[in-house]
């Protein structure tokens, strides 16, 4: 008999909500969970047993003893709090020790501030190793050096929550820089929308003529490979901070990132699923922390599609289609060496969309947090600030919309040559020189454009478009940001329509 993996001492329960407790037993073998004072058993069946026990108030110093027909579990130092799960790539895996002021925030750390950690292993595939590198995980309380890899998007929010809501609170990392939001839900979700075959085709032309046993080989050699890469290229950078791409490889040689696509690849559709989030799932949450998008800009059309696909997809798997779901649009970025596509302002849209048409979803607007030629912003403070702002607002109602989100565009009109934007949710703020508007026509060509900022509506005006039909801000993979809420909230992205 034994558990999942996630159950460890230090670990977080949910407060409020039925505890679920899962893992492997003999056929009809008796299982009793016991945590404090409160008792539950099963039978095992199948190889498995799953029981939940009743919902409890916030604590912290329990024993949960788990037993079964010949071993005795005992996991300590057990708090009831408030659960979230970290998703997404690589901005919402960036770790705490190497964000702008994740040194200083580290130093501070002891292990009674409230937050505590799960790392759900980064696993390829499922192999021999699986198990042993699943089992040598746990629940981490924080420290200068145990925190050093957590999440910081992830950490800053959940202090903040701790400090607001005065309940220990545990995060579950489950995430993986490079990787599409296909490859957190199962193949068979991804081919229920015709619309995503893109995804499932790339990966089929990759495995022509190429067998199990091959790819592994060219994945491990590859993983060696860029292993090494990684640890020249970091040093180089460090020593030469102003590098450029080309003088990076030049002096340490070609990457050859991300690797071949195949069922050893993080990037295989389902892949992630399988060896990470459904290693963890139904761990009782309050609900998911989401920042993803970056590496499905190859295929912006369609991502509202795959974004509501994986809504959906985790919800029904935690049992609860209501699971809140509070997720970070992409901020402004765009490298140097490259032309501006559109494909990540397209992207922020279908993230708009979906907070608005999508029941207990909520986006957290980062347009200001990007850099330039940089894909990893080192500030992550801000991000995990609208994110709690977010869940106080919308899960814990301790804040008000208004308090929560910034203005949001909500309909125009056009008088004579002049369009007016109306906007809804708090008063925008003044700005003496707004940028980022453009007007268009019937001929659909965009022009940069004069504009005027009231309490909630921005007047625009553009001497090359008489008969204005169509309007946009800040649609750009990068651009400059000027259109803030009086809460200090920057706006969205957003065109009026497609022109």
């Amino acid at each position: 008999m034994r558990t999942a993996a996630i159950f460890s001492s230090h670990m977080v329960l949910q407060q409020g909500r039925p505890i679920c407790i899962w893992g492997e037993g003999q056929d009809c073998e008796h299982i009793s969970v016991t945590l404090g004072n409160v008792g539950v058993d099963t039978v095992a069946a199948n190889g498995k047993w799953k029981l939940y026990l009743p919902p409890q108030t916030a604590a912290d110093g329990l024993t949960m003893t788990i037993a079964g027909k010949d071993e005795r579990l005992v996991f300590t130092d057990i708090s009831i709090g408030e659960v979230w799960l970290c998703g997404g790539q690589s901005n919402m895996e960036f770790e705490i020790c190497n964000e702008k002021n994740g040194e200083a925030l580290l130093s501070a750390l002891t292990p009674d501030c409230g937050v505590r950690f799960y790392y759900t292993p980064k696993l390829h595939m499922i192999d021999a190793n699986f198990d042993a590198a699943e089992r040598s995980t746990c629940w981490q309380t924080a420290s200068p050096t145990a925190a050093r890899a957590w999440s910081a998007v992830g950490l800053y929010c959940a202090l903040e929550l701790q400090k607001k809501l005065g309940v220990t609170v545990g995060l579950i990392g489950c995430n993986w820089g490079g990787t599409s939001a296909t490859s957190w839900i199962p193949r068979e979700t991804i081919a229920e929308h015709p619309q995503l075959s893109p995804y499932l085709d790339d990966y089929d032309r990759a495995m022509e003529g190429v067998t199990l046993e091959e790819h592994i080989r060219a994945f491990d050699a590859y993983a060696a490979y860029q292993g090494a890469w990684h640890l020249k290229s970091t040093a180089y950078k460090k020593a030469h901070p102003d590098a450029s791409w080309e003088d990076i490889e030049a002096a340490c040689g070609k990457s050859q990132y991300p690797g071949p696509m195949g069922p050893k690849s993080e990037r295989r559709p389902g892949g992630l699923y399988e060896t990470m989030l459904s290693r963890v799932c139904p761990y009782t949450l309050r609900g998911f922390l989401f920042y993803q998008g970056e590496s499905d800009a190859c295929y912006p059309d369609t991502y509202g599609i795959l974004l509501r696909a994986l809504i959906a997809k985790w919800r029904k798997d935690w049992e609860n289609p209501d699971l809140p779901f509070l997720f970070v649009q992409l901020p402004m970025f765009r490298y140097a060496s490259e032309p501006d596509s559109g494909s990540w302002a397209v992207i922020r849209e279908h993230q708009m969309q979906t907070a608005q048409t999508v029941a207990n979803t909520a986006l957290a607007i980062i347009p200001d947090c990007g850099e330039w030629n940089e894909i990893h912003p080192s500030d992550k403070s801000q991000v995990g600030h609208r994110l709690a702002l977010l869940a106080l607002a919308e899960v814990y109602g301790l804040l008000t919309q208004i308090q929560a989100h910034p203005p949001v565009y909500q309909s125009y009109e056009t008088i004579g040559d002049t369009m007016i934007l109306h906007f809804a949710n708090g008063a925008l703020a003044p700005c003496n020189n707004p940028c980022g508007f453009e007007l268009a026509g019937t001929d659909g060509i965009f022009y940069p454009t004069c504009a005027k900022i009231s309490a909630d509506t921005v007047t625009l005006h553009a001497e090359q478009v008489p008969c204005p039909t169509a309007a946009r801000y800040a649609w750009a993979d990068y651009c400059a940001i000027s259109l803030y809420g009086e809460n200090g909230l920057p706006v969205s992205p957003f065109r009026t329509a497609k022109a």
